[in-house]
């Protein structure tokens, strides 16, 4: 597998498997959203997330103010987003169901804590992504690299977020995830479905992976550390 960034021409780059430790932290799904009244039908979900958005960023800044570097993880549903937090979390693969709110855990990478927001990606959740981006240094796209039929939907959905006030300042990695499957596209492949190279206000870098094997992840984390490492944390 290769990786691939803004600049290199497409440059290969070896995979180097390293391990993360972090404090779990609870999930935020339906249970969470019933217990707190939050969930009364399923046609309300998207308005109930985007409350629970807002609360929970805001709660977590409250908890941890300073020395935690914000990731948010987004993608369409079935891309592989959870199975990539817990595979960097726990260094473990963990079942997993559809998101339906966000998932957040503590990533620990030499000495520097990342604070990870994993989003749900079903298309009546993803309105409900803005409510997370507040103080946020890097911003994760998880791309399912079999999944052709939608990869334009998945550009449109990275070219809208970007123009968002409170992601102007991210970097942008891309995981091109799956790459273990035969029919999977290569980074480059999905470098020109996604238009990568016509993003000009942000850094960005392309990374193939494997969640399950955990293969490429640490590469791509690795790159977001050289760029946020220094800046103020939220």
């Amino acid at each position: 597998m290769t990786s691939c960034h803004a600049g290199s021409d497409n440059v290969c780059m070896p995979f180097d498997k390293r391990q993360s430790r972090g404090a779990r932290h609870p999930l935020v799904g339906p249970d969470f959203l019933q217990s707190h009244g939050r969930l009364e039908r399923w046609g309300d979900i998207w308005t109930a997330e985007e409350e629970m958005g807002a609360l929970l960023s805001r709660f977590w800044f409250m908890l941890f103010p300073a020395n935690e570097y914000k990731i948010v993880v987004v993608g369409l549903d079935n891309a592989g987003k959870t199975t990539t937090l817990y595979k960097l979390h726990l260094g473990e693969v963990v079942n997993t169901s559809p998101t339906i709110g966000s998932n957040v855990e503590e990533v620990v990478y030499k000495n520097i804590r990342f604070e990870v927001w994993d989003l749900g990606g079903q298309e009546r959740l993803r309105t409900s992504w803005t409510t997370y981006y507040r103080g946020s240094h890097a911003l994760i796209a998880v791309i399912d690299s079999t999944d052709r039929a939608r990869i334009n939907i998945m550009k449109d959905e990275l070219f809208r977020l970007l123009q968002h006030g409170d992601l102007e300042h991210t970097v942008v990695l891309v995981f091109a995830n799956k790459q273990d499957l035969k029919d999977a596209m290569s980074p480059a492949e999905i470098t020109d479905a996604l238009s990568l190279h016509s993003i000009k206000n942000h850094d960005w870098h392309i990374q193939a992976c494997c969640a399950i094997t955990g293969e490429g992840l640490y590469d791509g984390l690795g790159w977001i550390a050289e760029r946020v490492a220094g800046k103020p944390t939220t």
